[in-house]
């Protein structure tokens, strides 16, 4: 994969970016954001489907390229993530009205829902937003107490990670209900593969956007409609069963991977680049 990386100075995000084979059509940009402990190396097998498109990646604060990041909240992280997502699209000279489709796994979805919903898009990207894709994207929880709860649950995760062996706590980590799917196998490797992270980052990236701060959105991705006609797309794994069971009471536009779990792009990555093309070449 081609390596245009670029950080500007150390308070910007790190962005990968990859032009498509027609670099003079309109064809929209593909936006994609990782998830906690991830990088942009985990849409290799997506965006190397999708040549045909312009893609850029980004490193989320304390992790891949942008380790060096640090945010003191969910408001900081999504602030950064948006400018980030303009610098580049300034940077890299892409075209004005040249469309952009956002998508994010899981804590990536949570920060562009966040974007989306706080702040109109025109005032962090000038670009057209044509969709929003949200794979394994949590919307909040509804009470104060849940939100204390899992808030005080992620931060005994963010000082294990802080004080403890990286491979030790990532070898609990991969336990919990949502990664049910994995076999043995799948497991390690993802603990040899995220054992590059490093500790005290990711605890401070944890505690700054557990889901006991993110406020619940659901009601105003609802409201989400772009200049396209399109409407937000969930993408789940019938495996999955947490968050396909959360999609389909959203009410969202929806579309369910069979045989796959929480990390569908990772998992089946040609049936999540179908989806993903169907959406934008469909709009709702």
């Amino acid at each position: 994969m081609p390596n245009n990386d670029h950080l500007l100075n150390s308070h910007l995000l790190s962005t990968r970016f990859l032009p498509g084979c027609q670099p003079h059509t309109h064809r929209p940009i593909l936006v994609f954001v990782h998830g906690f402990l991830g990088s942009t190396d985990d849409w290799c097998n997506v965006t190397d489907e999708l040549t045909d498109y312009p893609r850029l990646l980004l490193d989320l604060p304390g992790h891949g390229l942008s380790a060096h990041v640090t945010c003191s909240g969910f408001e900081e992280a999504s602030s950064l993530l948006g400018m980030a997502i303009q610098r580049a699209l300034d940077e890299y000279q892409i075209d004005p009205v040249t469309p952009v489709c956002l998508i994010g796994y899981s804590l990536g979805a949570r920060l562009l829902m966040y974007r989306l919903t706080m702040d109109h898009p025109e005032t962090w990207c000038t670009n057209p937003i044509l969709g929003l894709v949200i794979e394994g994207g949590n919307f909040g929880l509804q009470s104060h107490d849940e939100r204390q709860q899992r808030l005080m649950a992620d931060q005994v995760w963010a000082r294990r990670f802080q004080n403890e062996k990286i491979a030790e706590v990532l070898a609990d980590w991969y336990q919990q209900p949502v990664f049910s799917s994995l076999n043995h196998e799948q497991r390690q490797l993802l603990i040899v593969k995220r054992s590059v992270n490093l500790g005290n980052k990711l605890s401070a990236m944890l505690d700054s956007t557990s889901l006991g701060r993110q406020p619940y959105l659901l009601d105003k991705v609802q409201q989400l409609s772009f200049d396209s006609g399109h409407t937000p797309l969930f993408i789940s794994g019938a495996n999955d069963t947490k968050f396909t069971a959360l999609a389909r009471l959203s009410g969202l536009n929806h579309h369910v991977v069979p045989h796959a779990g929480h990390n569908v792009h990772k998992e089946h990555p040609k049936a999540f680049t179908s989806a993903l093309l169907k959406y934008i070449n469909t709009p709702n």
